[in-house]
């Protein structure tokens, strides 16, 4: 009998601890797998210094993570494009207020196989052509795409319909945001783009830079040309400096986090968007995105304190051609 009890109250004990482990503060983010590296990079440092609050973060796309986040379900959302106007709409519905902050700049990779010696180089027309609505079930072939290239099947890979990275391409290369084929591999996991690219020699594909920095051994980036013969400049690497300086275009733009004001009241979303902007520059570099210049920063630090809501982009979601420039114009 007095083993039994002590046996039951070791369980007893042992669910309290359970209850006590978990009941701490915890800071919900979910959204772009494209701002994805960066919230881990900063979610693990600040984890370090701050062992009692759990930061969770998930990968459901822009798109995904605004949903959750509208509905009152997450403290912050990632975000590779500004909300967009339904988006605006939900999260007023919801009386759910945002505080947006960008964070980082990324030049957007196209991606192929390393055993792909035939593409040297893209233009946006020819991008534009692998991807539009129209190609859909006709342009299936490199050949097609070039004269020269092999007569072997395209396999196309690319984030699906919820990422801000998808929305982003669909403006910039085909002209209207959300226009794509949709015979392709899609999912916003870009881990899963990675991996299929990396198997497949015909294979293409795009995604945020740092998912190439950290696969460079069975990726190869290629450069991309705008088309603008009038500038003579071209093609380009997303490179720190093409992306900073404008002349990666129009595949580079800012990626962001949208803090919900009343979870900011919240010392532990607080302590962490704060760290969160402290660390940005250093940490999204270390994960291969372009750091905003430091007054981007402070910016956005004043933005957070005062608890500055709405969006600088007007609630028209993702916008080709932004520049840092642009947005600490729109700040001022």
């Amino acid at each position: 009998m007095y083993r039994l009890t002590a046996i039951i109250l070791t369980a007893a004990i042992a669910a309290m601890l359970t209850v006590l482990v978990y009941a701490g503060p915890v800071v919900k983010i979910d959204g772009s797998s494209t701002v994805y590296p960066v919230t881990e990079a900063v979610s693990e440092e600040f984890q370090k210094i701050e062992r009692w609050i759990k930061v969770t973060a998930g990968i459901s796309g822009t798109g995904g993570g605004f949903k959750k986040f509208c509905n009152g379900e997450t403290d912050i959302s990632d975000a590779s494009r500004p909300i967009k106007e339904v988006e605006v709409k939900t999260c007023r519905e919801h009386g759910v207020e945002y505080i947006e902050l960008p964070i980082a700049y990324d030049g957007l990779a196209i991606m192929v196989n390393p055993k792909n010696n035939w593409v040297d180089y893209l233009t946006v027309h020819e991008l534009k052509k692998m991807w539009e609505p129209a190609s859909q079930g006709k342009v299936t072939r490199w050949s097609q795409i070039r004269h020269g290239w092999p007569d072997t099947e395209m396999h196309l890979f690319g984030p699906g319909v919820d990422s801000g990275t998808f929305d982003y391409f669909t403006d910039a290369v085909v002209g209207k945001s959300g226009a794509s084929r949709g015979d392709y591999t899609a999912s916003e996991d870009d881990n899963v783009l990675v991996q299929g690219i990396a198997t497949d020699a015909f294979a293409l594909g795009y995604f945020g830079t740092a998912y190439y920095e950290n696969n460079k051994d069975v990726l190869r980036l290629v450069p991309v040309d705008d088309g603008n013969d009038a500038d003579g400049k071209g093609p380009f690497l997303p490179t720190h400096e093409n992306v900073v300086n404008g002349t990666y275009q129009p595949l580079a733009r800012p990626i962001f986090i949208y803090v919900s004001k009343k979870s900011a009241g919240a010392p532990e979303v607080k302590k962490f968007v704060e760290f969160y902007l402290k660390e940005a520059s250093k940490l999204s570099t270390e994960v291969g995105y372009i750091p905003l210049p430091q007054k981007a920063y402070e910016l956005a630090r004043k933005r957070f304190e005062k608890r500055t809501t709405g969006s600088v982009f007007g609630g028209r979601g993702a916008q080709v051609g932004v520049k840092i420039e642009d947005i600490l114009r729109r700040e001022e």
